[in-house]
Parts: C-alpha cells; structure tokens; sequence
C-alpha cells in the first residue's frame, strides 16, 4: 500500500474535477472482459473504460486509473461465497495531489485501460464478481464507481502455495536496502524512534478508560467499546512490532507524489518515496507518522486500507462512517501524532 504525498501515501478512488467548475462533472467506468469464462493457470484479464460523459473536460487523478501497476485496491473482488478476493498489491500513502498527477479527459473522450487482475488479487476456481471500486479520497473529489457489475468463471487454476511463516528474530533491528545514503540511515534511525514512541503513546492512552474523548472521536469517529478496542488492538500491535520486530526499509522509490508504500502480507518492510524526506520528523504528515501508517497496512498488524488522505478527509470519514476509519490508515497516523493535540 503506498502512502502518497501531499497532495493525498497503497492504494482506489477516481479523483476528479471540472477545469470550469468546483463540482465534478458525471465519469462513467464500464468493465468488459474478452473472456469472462477461463481455464486453467491464465491471466484474467479486465477491460476497464473511462468515459467523459459531461460537455466539459475533466481532470482525473492518474494514480486511480487502473495502469497495469495497480497502487491500490480500485476493483472490488468478491467470490460466490460472498467473501472477497485477497489484494496482493501494493498499498501507498499518496501525498496532495500536484497539477501534473492528473490527466485530462475532453468530453466525451475515453480512456481504456487492460487490467490482468492475477497480478494484484488472489484467485482461485469459481465464480467472481468484478466492480471498479471508489475510494482514498483525499477531500471533495468525484465518487466514481462502474456502472455494472462483471462476472467472471475460473476453473482449473491451480491453488495457490501455501505461505509458511519463517521465524522472525525477536529483536528491532533495521536493515536497509534500496541504496539508502549514511544521511537517510540516520534520518530513518530518528523516524523510528518517532514511530515507536507514537505508537507508545496512542497504546497507553486507549489502555485507558474507553470513552469518547475529543481525540478519538476525532479521528474514529462516534464511540464504541468494540471500535474502540479494536483500535487499541491496533495499536498494542504497532508497539510490539516497532520494538520487537526486524524492519526493513527501502530507499529506491523516489516518487515526489508518494510517501511510502507496502505490501500488506509481506512484513515489516516499508519503501520510502520522495515526499517523505521532505516531511518533517514529527508532527502532521511526518516522517514518524507515515511509519506508523505503514505499519498499520501490515495484515499481522492492523490490516488497515486506505479509505480517506489527508487531514480533512479523514476527519470526514470518522463522521460519515465510523468503521471505516477504524480500518483507514491515515486515521491511526492523524490520531498517532494528535496535532494539534486534543486531549
């Protein structure tokens, strides 16, 4: 999962909006597929059109367009049984989006992109349901979901191998990897620490008496025992792994737009990308709070998503819909570095 910089830091939205005007204009997603019945070990490929169907040009944020590298969950996978296909992708922190992040769409214009969805889902034999899915927004962008449904058949695909947990030495060392400079060394060093400390902190203060306290509900939402215990949960595994766990940390991104970004069953390594040595240490947004979103991503962690970037979106979400943000991985970052600090 990639936390991108900013102008969101891994992830699925369509952010739009007209060059005209603030509201956006009507985006139609349609998805076909050339085979929707397949045998055997093949890719499953989906055709996903983006269609202007307005009279005005809209701007479409490019890292929710399905490109064969998927950086977050846009489709929504989900088996006959009812339970979704695992997303084996990456998961970002995106920063605020910058005026080059976005393509141009004139109206009535279309863009189609073919995705092979074996490359960031797990599938099996059976049938599937297929929908383009709108999430991680960042504020007031465009809602954009496929019109229809697509269904797909599988048979005679092999089973996947199964994942045997190696050993993970009980001590916080750090490795790197990427080419990190003596410089980032040191700056990942005091991040860490940050992180740890965040984590600490955000444990000690949910060990207390549960209620709705001005900084949780903030960021989570109306108050629950069961949300609010799933939070600490949360974040009893985010000491554990900061103080216990070997972290990898990865220095060959350089995406200005990103901050970081994981995959979800491969822990504890985390890639660093450009916006987050241009963060600061603590604070909102920082070095040690994009950490502690990344961590949150780590299905032995927290397993969180992304459903909401930003400040303002997140604080959103916790109204609109209070389980989600307790699944949203900025949400744990924003009430990790509480700033400005709420009691």
């Amino acid at each position: 999962m990639i936390r991108h910089a900013k102008l969101a830091a891994p992830w699925l939205a369509l952010y739009a909006a007209t060059s005209a005007l603030a509201a956006p204009q009507p985006v139609d997603v349609r998805l076909s597929a050339a085979q929707p019945v397949l045998q055997g070990d093949v890719s499953v490929g989906v055709e996903v059109t983006v269609t202007n169907t307005s009279d005005r040009a809209v701007k479409i944020l490019k890292s929710q367009l399905p490109s064969q590298h998927l950086q977050g969950p846009l489709f929504r996978v989900i088996k006959e049984d009812g339970s979704p296909a695992p997303y084996i992708g990456p998961l970002v922190k995106r920063a605020a989006p910058r005026a080059e992040d976005y393509v141009r769409l004139e109206a009535g214009a279309a863009l189609t992109y073919h995705v092979d969805l074996t490359r960031h889902y797990e599938l099996g034999n059976g049938r599937y349901t297929v929908e383009y899915l709108a999430r991680n927004r960042h504020a007031d962008e465009a809602t954009l979901t496929s019109s229809a449904p697509l269904a797909l058949w599988t048979s005679g695909r092999s089973m996947p191998a199964e994942t045997v947990a190696l050993a993970q030495p009980e001590a916080a060392d750090i490795t790197y990897t990427g080419g990190c400079t003596s410089t980032e060394k040191k700056k990942l060093v005091k991040a860490v620490n940050v992180a740890t400390n965040y984590a600490t902190e955000s444990n000690a203060y949910l060990a207390g008496t549960p209620s709705g306290t001005q900084r949780y509900v903030k960021w989570f939402g109306a108050f629950s025992a069961s949300r609010w215990n799933t939070v600490h949960t949360h974040f009893t595994n985010e000491e554990n792994a900061f103080k216990t766990k070997p972290l990898t940390l990865d220095c060959s991104c350089n995406d200005k737009g990103v901050y970081a970004y994981v995959y979800a069953n491969q822990p504890y390594k985390i890639y660093l990308c450009g916006a987050f040595w241009s963060a600061p240490m603590k604070g909102t947004d920082s070095k040690g709070g994009t950490l502690v979103h990344e961590m949150s991503h780590f299905t032995v962690v927290a397993g969180t998503g992304d459903w909401a970037y930003g400040q303002a979106a997140a604080a959103n979400l916790a109204k609109s819909n209070p389980d989600k943000a307790v699944d949203n991985a900025d949400s744990h970052e924003y009430f990790a570095e509480n700033n400005p600090s709420l009691p």
